[in-house]
């Protein structure tokens, strides 16, 4: 009875439609900050590190590097104050947890890219039809240049 009142009482909180990303995309998190009557969206990007709990509780750790030094921001998934997370690149990895990236620095920290969600995937679709459009454009400049 108490359990059911509970995840009733969750739900109504909880966003519709969460935001799809996985550990090791690069992500935009566009965050709602109130400065006095004003409101404006300020924008963390970096490294999805970690996730944790479930529910209301969920979390996600965000990491970049800003003037050598590393930062990371630990955000709520359900919050009101995240307004979009958007997913920038996909990077493969085989942990839950990448909190070995703390201790790497420079190019160290790269993760290989996974080509299958995300603006990588529509960036790689693009780039693949225009090798393909400027492919076919060559041989027709080939063939009416030995026709003539």
């Amino acid at each position: 009875m108490q359990n059911q009142l509970l995840t009733l009482v969750e739900k109504s909180s909880m966003k519709a439609e969460p935001p799809k990303f996985e550990i090791g995309d690069t992500v935009d998190v566009h965050v709602r900050i109130l400065e006095g009557d004003k409101e404006r969206i300020q924008i963390f990007n970096g490294v999805v590190i970690a996730r944790s709990g479930a529910g209301t509780r969920e979390m996600f750790v965000v990491r970049r590097i800003v003037q050598g030094e590393g930062v990371e921001r630990k955000f709520p998934i359900h919050s009101p104050r995240i307004a979009n997370i958007v997913v920038k690149r996909s990077g493969k990895v085989r942990r839950a947890k990448l909190y070995y990236l703390r201790e790497r620095s420079g190019k160290a920290v790269r993760l290989k890219e996974r080509f299958n969600t995300g603006a990588a995937l529509v960036e790689a679709k693009a780039a693949k039809a225009e090798r393909r459009a400027a492919k076919i454009a060559t041989k027709k400049a080939k063939a009416e240049a030995a026709g003539k």
